[in-house]
């Protein structure tokens, strides 16, 4: 039995949920996002929860009902709250700035990089740091991965795109290593 697909889900105030054959709809105050459903999990709701529940003890479908309540969830909070992810710009010369709708980065190549903005994301700049926003978790952070793909930190300086937080682990240079032995 699956220990997250067994928890109801609660529906906040101002978000409405339909039931379509194949998906279930979300609708709230920052959007609509629909959620695939496969036809071995059932939802339905009860007052302001909604309950789901397998129609087999197939091993997949186990993995199919957590999964599936994990992805309304999602687009429940994505409906009310929104996602949001942070990147910093570490580097000597790096730069970064919006021109309408396409972030441009300055990251140490012989040219600027231009990344146009997916449709349902908001990229906001400050500074060194890129808030990469939107309702749909899975949308946010694979736009904020593709950004940080661009230029990766790299170990020696800690020079490129990092998550805010994330911990780089730094590699000692050719000369603290040969003063070492």
């Amino acid at each position: 039995m699956s220990k997250i697909g067994k928890k109801p889900i609660e529906i906040p105030a101002g978000v409405t949920i339909l039931f379509e054959t194949s998906e279930v709809v979300v609708t709230g105050p920052k959007g609509t996002i629909r959620v695939i459903k496969p036809r071995t999990v059932e939802v339905t709701q009860s007052g302001n929860q909604l309950v789901l529940q397998p129609a087999d003890e197939n091993p997949q479908t186990i993995m199919n009902w957590g999964t599936t309540r994990s992805l309304i969830e999602n687009a429940i909070l994505g409906v009310t709250q929104g996602f949001e992810k942070k990147l910093e710009v570490e580097g000597v010369g790096f730069k970064v700035s919006m021109e309408g709708t396409v972030l441009v980065l300055k990251v140490g190549f012989s040219h600027l990089v231009k990344f146009p903005t997916p449709e349902g994301i908001t990229i906001q700049v400050d500074k060194n740091t890129i808030t990469v926003s939107g309702i749909n978790k899975q949308q946010v952070g694979q736009t904020a991965a593709v950004i940080r793909s661009i230029k990766k930190p790299e170990p020696y300086l800690g020079k490129g795109i990092h998550y805010q937080g994330e911990v780089i682990r730094r590699k000692d240079g050719k000369k603290a290593s040969a003063t070492a032995k």
